[in-house]
């Protein structure tokens, strides 16, 4: 634990940012100690990513905010990606920007320039020694030659980090800037991450780590500060904070607690799945009642993501599936839809939103048959139910016409969550609902997963997370290996538990 009276490596003063006639940050300051890991939190919208964008030189703030890199004082709106590399600011952000079907020693070679010999040409052999040398002092145990695709997610995010600090001569020097690293990672990998990351902050690295995780935030911080609707909350050291108190400073007031849930245990199963093969999957047989919400767990690569997607009728399946009593063979998101079935995918950019398209439009995508008339679309119909799912569903917005990229990540995804349950799903499945959103957000995301369940929806939701499984789920199944290898209930939802049947082999719950 470092004092007040150690020497600061980064400084922020009077930085805001406005858009349009919106306070996206408003007199923000940031002050993190060297050698520390400084974490930032905050809700959905709280202005977290707007900080990290103008500090990386990508965004423009208003006039006025000053930030101090290693006594080097620099005006905000001055900066730009060269003059933040140049002060001393690295920054990785969520998406890594790395290759995957290029070696590791590539990766490396492109943050910084390949080593060439005469006449210009490539010199591998001195890449290859300086990609060592990388390696080793940052503790990454694999080859130059690996390609990335061949290494974990948690070891693609310490290249990254790698990268980002190779040119940085002195670990005393410059801030590494990490935001949301742990977003995509299992429970394992972020303990292999956060040592990491732990060991570089002992060695005098100065780190600014951005998470909504709390529990994560509370193990590897000495400082955490707080943003609530682009301003400063409070700073608070980690060993005198809780994952309560800093809820509390995250949305402002005490999160009610869940009313208990009374989980259906009577009438025929909404949902039979009997010998279901796809992928890593091997003979998947459960049931869903209407009105039940059933957790998938397990590691990656356990098929916890496939086994939505082949109920989605994305992928190739064999065995049978039944709704409602009816067999059910989609080939398609068209198919699976019309049956009945609504799917909310894990990865929210790619597949679940059109992030350049309004919010509106977003709504509307997958019914936007209905606002047809003949050879025009129905706008004034559209816009409506557009207002009224934003007022239904607690979606905060500047307007239905903003585009998605405009939104907070917890308000896009109460947009996908939105668009599945205004049709009504019989089936609903879920991967990873509330990642990447705050508490406030995931609370509230839940509530409105409840209330499909109560309207009578049977519910499937996929999480790494495993204490909102436990906290959300009537049952949760274990995949292990492509199977299910356990079923949990009642006093059974523990997380610990979940952790623990995860990682035993298959042959060993035998």
């Amino acid at each position: 634990m470092h004092s007040e009276a150690d020497d600061v490596v980064l400084s922020v003063s009077g930085l805001s940012k406005t858009y349009g006639g919106t306070k996206a940050l408003d007199d923000v300051s940031l002050r993190v100690r060297r050698a520390t890991v400084h974490s930032l939190i905050g809700g959905n919208g709280s202005g977290k990513s707007t900080l990290i964008k103008i500090l990386a030189g990508v965004v423009k703030s208003d006039p006025g905010g000053v930030v101090t890199v290693g006594g080097l004082e620099r005006r905000c709106d001055q900066l730009t990606p060269a003059l933040a590399r140049e002060a001393g600011l690295h920054i990785v952000h969520q998406e890594l920007g790395v290759f995957p079907d290029m070696s590791v020693a590539e990766n490396l070679s492109i943050g910084r320039g390949f080593d060439t010999r005469v006449g210009g040409r490539i010199g591998w052999s001195a890449v290859a020694r300086r990609t060592r040398r990388v390696l080793e002092r940052f503790d990454l145990d694999f080859e130059p030659e690996q390609t990335m695709s061949s290494l974990s997610p948690a070891q693609q995010t310490m290249v990254a980090v790698a990268r980002a600090l190779q040119d940085q001569e002195d670990t005393h020097a410059g801030v590494l800037i990490l935001d949301e690293p742990t977003a995509a990672l299992s429970a394992s990998e972020v303990q292999l991450l956060l040592s990491a990351l732990r060991r570089y902050a002992e060695r005098g690295q100065s780190i600014v780590f951005v998470s909504h995780r709390l529990d994560e935030v509370l193990a590897i911080s000495d400082s955490i500060s707080v943003l609530r609707d682009g301003r400063n909350v409070e700073t608070v050291e980690a060993a005198t904070a809780s994952p309560a108190s800093l809820s509390r400073l995250i949305v402002g007031r005490e999160q009610p607690p869940a009313a208990p849930r009374t989980p259906p245990q009577t009438g025929a199963p909404l949902l039979q799945v009997k010998a279901l093969r796809s992928g890593p999957l091997h003979d998947i047989s459960f049931d869903v009642r209407a009105g039940e919400i059933v957790g998938i767990a397990g590691l990656l690569g356990s098929g916890r993501s496939r086994l939505l997607r082949a109920l989605f009728g994305l992928h190739e399946r064999t065995g049978s599936i039944m709704l409602d009593g009816d067999p059910v063979a989609v080939h398609g998101a068209a198919e699976a839809m019309n049956a009945g079935i609504g799917y909310v995918p894990e990865d929210r950019p790619g597949e679940g939103a059109f992030i350049e398209l309004s919010v509106a439009s977003n709504l509307s995508a997958t019914d936007v048959r209905r606002y047809w008339r003949r050879w025009w679309l129905h706008d004034a119909a559209e816009r409506a139910d557009a207002r009224d799912a934003v007022r239904d569903f607690g979606i905060k917005l500047p307007s239905i016409d903003a585009p998605m990229a405009y939104l907070s990540g917890g308000n896009q995804q109460k947009v996908v969550v939105a668009r599945s349950l205004r049709r009504r799903p019989r089936l609903l499945l879920l991967d990873e609902p509330s990642q990447g959103v705050d508490v406030g957000a995931r609370y509230e995301l839940h509530r409105l997963v409840e209330r499909a369940a109560a309207e009578g929806a049977a519910i499937i939701a996929v999480s790494s997370d495993f204490s909102e499984l436990a906290e959300l789920c009537d049952r949760i199944l274990v995949l292990v290996d492509g199977r299910i290898a356990h079923v949990l209930d009642g006093d059974q939802l523990d997380p610990a538990e979940v952790t623990r049947l995860a990682y035993v082999p298959m042959e060993e719950t035998a």
